[in-house]
C-alpha cells in the first residue's frame, strides 16, 4: 500500500490545566490517502474543529504523532508550520473573509504576495484561478458587487491558487442558500477528481457530506464512525 498523505496516530489535545483543563482530543488516529474527499462530521465539542485546526498547522497536539507527507509535524517549530501552511495547504471558510475593498483578482494573488512573486505572475495565476471556479470576467469586482456564491468561488479561488497538495474547507455552503450549496460542492468535487486535490470538510449538513467519499464522525474527542461510500455524482 502507497503510503497516506496525512497519518494521525494518538493525538490528544489538552486546553488549560488542573481542574480547569478540558480535553478536545482523546487519542485521534486516522489516515488519509493523496486524492480522498473527507467529510468530518460532529456535534459542538465533539473535537472536529480541533483537529482541522491541528491538520491546517494552527495548532500543534498536546501528544501523538502528526505526519503529513513523511514530515512529523507535530515537531517543526513556528516558522516550519507556517512555511508548510503556506506551501501545501489551501483554507475555506464559511465566512468567505474577503478583503472588502479590493478585487477579486488581488484577493486570489494575496497568498502569492507572501511569496514573492512578481507582478505579472501573481496576475496571471490568480486569474488562472479564477477561470478554474468559473469567474472569468469577474476579476475586478470587490466582494460587495459579488453574490454570496461567487464570494465563496474568490475564496476557494484563493485557497487554490497556489496548488495545495490539501484543501481544508471549514463550513464551507454554511452562508448559502441551497441552490449555491449544491454549486460549491460540485465545484470542490470537480477540483478532488479532475484536480487531484485531497479535501477535508467540516460540516453540520448530512445532504453536504454526502458529496465526500468518506466520513469521520466525531464524539467526546473520539472518531466514533469512519465509513467510506460511493460519493455523489
Amino acid at each position: 500500500m502507497s503510503t497516506p498523505l496525512i497519518s494521525l496516530r494518538g493525538v490528544t489535545k489538552t486546553y488549560g490545566s488542573g481542574q480547569a483543563a478540558f480535553q478536545a482530543l482523546r487519542g485521534v488516529s486516522f489516515d488519509i490517502a493523496a486524492g480522498e474527499f473527507v467529510a468530518v462530521m460532529g456535534p459542538s465539542g465533539s473535537g472536529k474543529s480541533t483537529v482541522m485546526n491541528i491538520l491546517g498547522c494552527l495548532d500543534v497536539p498536546s501528544s501523538g504523532e502528526y505526519v503529513f507527507e513523511g514530515e512529523q509535524v507535530e515537531r517543526l517549530d513556528r516558522t516550519q508550520r507556517a512555511l508548510l501552511r503556506r506551501h501545501c495547504l489551501g483554507f475555506v471558510f464559511q465566512g468567505f473573509n474577503l478583503l472588502a475593498r479590493t478585487t477579486a483578482l488581488e484577493n486570489v494573488e494575496l497568498p502569492l504576495l507572501y511569496r514573492g512573486l512578481p507582478l505579472a505572475e501573481r496576475h496571471a495565476q490568480a486569474r488562472a484561478a479564477l477561470a478554474l471556479v468559473g469567474l472569468t470576467g469577474w476579476e475586478h469586482h470587490t466582494p460587495a458587487e459579488l453574490s454570496g456564491g461567487q464570494q465563496q468561488r474568490v475564496a476557494i479561488a484563493r485557497a487554490i491558487v497556489t496548488q495545495p497538495t490539501l484543501l481544508l474547507a471549514d463550513e464551507p455552503t454554511g452562508n448559502l442558500d441551497s441552490e449555491r450549496s449544491v454549486e460549491i460542492m460540485q465545484l470542490l468535487t470537480d477540483l478532488n477528481r479532475a484536480h487531484g486535490i485531497t479535501v477535508l470538510m467540516v460540516t453540520h449538513e448530512p445532504d453536504m457530506a454526502a458529496w465526500a467519499s468518506r466520513t469521520l464522525r466525531f464524539a467526546d474527542g473520539l472518531v466514533s464512525h469512519d465509513s467510506a461510500r460511493e460519493a455523489a455524482p
